[in-house]
């Protein structure tokens, strides 16, 4: 994918960086998808020394490695990548022994043999203040087997500006259909993984043609969603990748409406500046901890699993980056955590069943169908070169 994400502290210095009204669930249960057969970890043994760490900026910081390196002798290296494909990139050429992947990345790595299954006993800080929503889903476990250990999640929301649009727009419609009031001043994200928020617009609009699922679609849906991102095309103000450029384009005026996320709203620091979740839902990015298939140093990394996991890490990460935290125990832990998992619906299920979680598109459909070969992510990418023309 193109652009991701940026820490809190380091946003404004670096750019980088659904469904139905019923549940979005990404339940991974009853979907059979071909993968290697690689061995877990079956019991810890002496740490290795050291950790090399592929993380969007923001995830690995001294606050918490410090402490770490000090408990375990593991030398924490990490190294930023700016967009999954660099991702992916970095943790196939096996010099990296685990990843903070979005499930757009995830899925590819999991499917292509670079990441092991995980022995969960072996990581006691992944139980039960893990957030409901962010256990079991088809980005990070297959046929049964955990790949990954939760971090935090966000939704992609609409935001808007409130003093053109007089209020919270009810539909994504704004965006999408060549009568909006605000042609050639629409922002869209910049990634083949977009093609998932035209298909969450036509699971509401256009049940007939039968999207069960945004990262499940077959040939004849997968055109339906490149048609209607090319008639967004023809409204389109810019695409955005790089998140400082999205909150300057709508400070200045030239955006009134878009795709975005609830931090770069608060970057943006004007309180006309705001976010809704329109009533078709959303997609979002649920990012997790994935172990390198080919590491070394498999101790150190089921260590820093474990460490992260734990409430106060896991919400100092939260935090940092601007999400929700998987370990909503960290909620209760102070006023201030408490408003920050409010800010974020860090507890809020019935929000978070409203947005479907990134997840690669391959040719296992990963709605349950049997009888159809969905579109695989090199076809989405192939799909999305279209669209600007």
């Amino acid at each position: 994918m193109k652009g991701k994400k940026l820490s809190v502290l380091s946003l404004l210095a670096v750019s980088a960086m659904i469904l139905t009204s019923c549940s979005s669930s990404n339940d991974a249960s009853g979907v059979k998808i071909e993968v290697p057969d690689i061995p877990m970890h079956e019991s810890m043994g002496d740490f290795e020394g050291e950790l090399n760490i592929v993380n969007w900026a923001g995830f690995v910081d001294p606050k918490w490695t410090n402490k770490f390196e000090a408990d375990t002798g593991c030398k924490v290296k990490p190294r930023v990548a700016g967009t999954s494909d660099e991702m992916v990139t970095l943790m196939r050429t096996g010099q990296y022994d685990i990843v903070s992947a979005s499930g757009d990345a995830a899925l590819r790595l999991i499917v292509g043999g670079d990441v092991q299954p995980l022995n969960v006993e072996l990581i006691p800080n992944f139980g039960d203040e893990i957030a409901t929503g962010m256990r079991n889903n088809i980005y990070d476990t297959v046929n049964g087997k955990p790949y990954g250990v939760p971090i935090g999640r966000g939704a992609n929301l609409l935001q808007y500006n409130d003093d053109i649009t007089k209020g919270a727009p009810a539909s994504w419609d704004v965006v999408w259909e060549t009568d909006s009031p605000y042609k050639g001043k629409i922002t869209a994200y910049d990634a083949p993984i977009y093609i998932a928020d035209a298909a969450v617009y036509l699971m509401h609009h256009n049940p007939e043609l039968g999207i069960k699922n945004p990262y499940a679609l077959d040939k004849t849906q997968l055109d339906a969603a490149i048609a209607l991102l090319k008639q967004q095309n023809t409204i389109i103000g810019e695409y955005w990748s790089d998140a400082v450029a999205q909150i300057t384009s709508f400070v200045g005026g030239n955006t009134v409406v878009g795709t975005s996320w609830e931090i770069l709203r608060k970057f943006a620091g004007k309180p006309n500046i705001k976010t809704t979740l329109p009533i078709e839902g959303s997609t979002g990015w649920y990012d997790s901890w994935l172990v390198s298939s080919k590491t070394k140093n498999t101790n150190c990394a089921y260590a820093w699993m474990d460490y992260t996991s734990t409430s106060s890490v896991n919400g100092a990460i939260a935090m940092n980056f601007g999400m929700a935290p998987a370990n909503v125990a960290f909620c209760k832990s102070s006023p201030t955590a408490q408003a920050h998992c409010d800010e974020f619906a860090a507890e809020d299920e019935e929000f978070f069943k409203k947005v479907w979680p990134w997840t690669t598109p391959i040719e296992t459909c990963v709605d349950g169908r049997k009888d159809v070969k969905c579109t695989s992510f090199q076809e989405w990418t192939n799909a999305w070169l279209t669209v600007k023309g």
